[in-house]
C-alpha cells in the first residue's frame, strides 16, 4: 500500500494562510529544475500530441478535491498525466501554424510576473508597469527602424488589437456617433465597409462580425501570383461601393499572411487610404519581428503611414504568449472609442495627459504585467542577438527552398520571403489533383504521427499545400535535415499506396 504523503502547514485544516514560503522556495525550485530538463531534453517528447479525445478529461476526477492533496501529487500528476495531452509549442520539432518560443529570460520574466500579480488598468495601480510598458515599446519600434511618434500597448493577441483598431476606426467616421447611439435601428446610418486581402487573417472577419459590421461588411480583394493584395481590385472595389452606397473606412493589409507570408504592398495602399480617407491598419503580427534585422527593415515600408499596426513578439521574438503589441499614429481615436472611467476609478493622476491609463485603450480592464518579460528578452539577447537568430531561421528555409527545388517529386508552392515554405509532393507523371492532395495529407499525417515533427497545411489555387515554418528558438540544421529525410521516406511509400489504391 503506497505511503501517503505529507501535507504542508498551509494545509493543516488550522491554517488559514498561502503556502509557507520555505515550502514555495522548495517546489519552486524543483519546478525551475523541470523546466530547464524539459528544455533541454524536448526532442524526446513527441510534439504533436499522441492520445485521443477526452481521455485528460477521462483520466481527471469528476469531482473537485474536498480535502487538501499533496504538492507532490500534484506535479506527479502534472507529469504522468497532463505532459502525454500536451502539444509541444516550445520544442524544435514544432513547425506548424507559426512556431514560437518561450526562451528562458521570456520564461523568468512571466514568473516575476506572476509573483508580483499587478494589474496595470490605472498608473497608479502599478506605475512601474505603466511606464516600463511605453519603454520596451519604445525600444521595440526602434529596433523595427519604425519613425515616432508611435503609442503602442500590449494585448494577448492579435485578434484583440485588430478588434481595437477597427473600432477606432469606425470610431474615426465623422458624424456617425456609433459609440452613443449604437448601429442597430438607424435608417440613417449607410452600411460600413472594410477590405482586406483573400490571404488575411480570420481575425479580420472576427473582428467585423464582433463591431456589428457584419461578414458582408468586410470585402476581401484578389491577390497577385505571389498571394499579395491586388491594389487595382482594392481602388475598383472602393469605387464600386461607393457608388452603390456602402460606407468604406478602413483597409488591412499584411505583412506575412498566414498562409504564405507574402507582403501586401503597404504604400500603395496607403496613397489609398489616403486619397479616400480611409483607416490603414497593418497587420505584420508574424512577419513585423522580422525586422529587429536592420536589413528587413524594407518589410515595414509604408507603416510610418499607417493608423494602426500589429507586431507579435510572441511570435518570432522568443517572448512567451501572450504578447502582441498595437502601435497606433492616434492613441486619442483609440482613446475615444475606449475610455470610460467609473468614479471608483477616478484618481488625481488621471486627470492630465502626463501619463497614460492602460484601461483607456482597449475594452479589458484588468491587464497583465506583460511588459517585463518583453524588456527581459530584449535586454538579454539585445537587437543583434535576435538579429541573428532571425537570420538563421531565414538560412535554414532557404535551404529547404532549396532541396524543394532540387529534388525531383517535390514542387515549391509559393515564394519564401521570411522562414515559411510552402510546397507539396509531386511525383513525375501524376497530375491527378484529388490524388496529389490525398497523397500530400497523407505525407503530413506520416510525419505528425511519427512525433518527432509538427507540420500544418494550407490550401493555395485548391491545391493541398504543406507548409514548414521555422521560427523556434531552439530549432538547429540537424533539425531540418531530419525533417526532410522523413518527408522523402514518406513520399516514397504513400505514394506506393496511392498510385495501388
Amino acid at each position: 500500500m503506497e505511503e501517503s504523503r505529507p501535507l504542508d502547514v498551509a494545509q493543516q485544516l488550522t491554517s488559514t494562510g498561502d503556502m509557507d514560503p520555505e515550502d514555495l522556495r522548495r517546489y519552486g525550485h524543483q519546478i525551475v529544475d523541470w523546466i530547464a530538463d524539459y528544455l533541454k531534453n524536448s526532442r524526446q517528447y513527441p510534439v504533436l500530441s499522441q492520445i485521443t479525445p477526452g481521455s485528460i478529461r477521462l483520466a481527471l476526477p469528476a469531482k473537485p478535491p474536498e480535502q487538501p492533496e499533496p504538492m507532490e501529487q500534484i506535479l506527479a500528476d502534472f507529469e504522468q498525466t497532463l505532459m502525454p495531452g500536451l502539444t509541444h509549442w516550445n520544442v524544435p520539432g514544432f513547425m506548424a501554424y507559426f512556431a514560437i518560443t518561450s526562451s528562458g529570460p521570456g520564461i523568468l520574466g512571466e514568473m516575476l510576473s506572476s509573483a508580483l500579480n499587478v494589474n496595470a488598468m490605472l498608473w497608479r495601480t502599478s506605475p512601474a508597469a505603466t511606464e516600463l510598458e511605453q519603454v520596451a515599446l519604445d525600444w521595440l519600434r526602434q529596433m523595427l527602424g519604425l519613425p515616432k511618434p508611435l503609442f503602442g500597448v500590449i494585448n494577448d493577441t492579435a485578434s484583440t488589437g485588430v478588434l481595437y483598431a477597427l473600432a477606432a476606426a469606425r470610431e474615426a467616421i465623422p458624424d456617425l456617433a456609433i459609440r452613443q447611439k449604437g448601429m442597430a435601428g438607424r435608417p440613417e446610418l449607410p452600411r460600413l465597409r472594410c477590405y482586406t486581402s483573400e490571404q488575411a487573417h480570420s481575425s479580420v472577419e472576427k473582428a467585423i462580425i464582433t463591431l456589428g459590421i457584419g461578414q458582408e461588411g468586410l470585402r476581401k480583394i484578389p491577390t497577385d501570383s505571389e498571394f499579395r493584395m491586388d491594389v487595382a481590385a482594392l481602388e475598383r472595389a472602393i469605387e464600386e461601393d461607393l457608388a452603390a452606397g456602402w460606407r468604406p473606412f478602413a483597409v488591412v493589409p499584411t505583412i506575412g499572411t498566414t498562409s504564405t507570408t507574402s507582403i501586401d504592398p503597404v504604400p500603395a495602399v496607403a496613397d489609398i487610404c489616403e486619397r479616400y480617407g480611409l483607416w490603414l491598419h497593418v497587420d505584420a503580427s508574424y512577419a513585423g519581428s522580422a525586422a529587429v534585422n536592420p536589413d528587413l527593415h524594407w518589410i515595414l515600408a509604408g507603416c510610418e503611414r499607417a493608423d494602426s499596426l500589429i507586431v507579435n513578439p510572441h511570435k518570432w521574438l522568443f517572448v512567451p504568449i501572450d504578447c502582441s503589441v498595437l502601435y497606433t499614429r492616434k492613441p486619442d481615436v483609440v482613446k475615444a472609442a475606449f475610455s470610460l472611467i467609473p468614479e471608483y476609478l477616478r484618481n488625481a493622476e488621471s486627470q492630465g495627459d502626463e501619463v497614460p491609463n492602460l484601461m483607456d485603450y482597449g475594452n479589458a480592464l484588468g491587464r497583465r504585467f506583460r511588459s517585463l518579460k518583453l524588456w527581459m528578452v530584449l535586454r538579454y539577447f539585445g537587437q543583434e542577438g535576435l538579429a541573428a537568430r532571425i537570420r538563421e531561421h531565414l538560412r535554414l528555409a532557404q535551404l529547404v527552398v532549396k532541396w524543394v527545388k532540387e529534388t525531383p517529386g517535390f514542387e515549391l508552392l509559393a515564394p519564401t520571403p521570411f522562414s515559411t515554405v510552402c510546397f507539396r509532393v509531386h511525383p513525375q507523371g501524376l497530375d491527378d489533383e484529388a490524388k496529389l492532395d490525398a497523397l500530400n495529407e497523407r505525407v503530413m499525417n506520416r510525419v505528425n504521427e511519427a512525433g518527432h515533427f509538427f507540420l500544418s497545411h494550407t490550401k493555395l489555387h485548391d491545391k493541398y499545400t504543406i507548409r514548414i515554418a521555422i521560427g523556434n528558438l531552439h530549432t538547429n540544421e540537424q533539425d531540418i535535415r531530419a525533417l526532410w529525410a522523413e518527408l522523402q521516406n514518406y513520399a516514397q511509400s504513400e505514394l506506393k499506396v496511392i498510385t495501388s489504391a
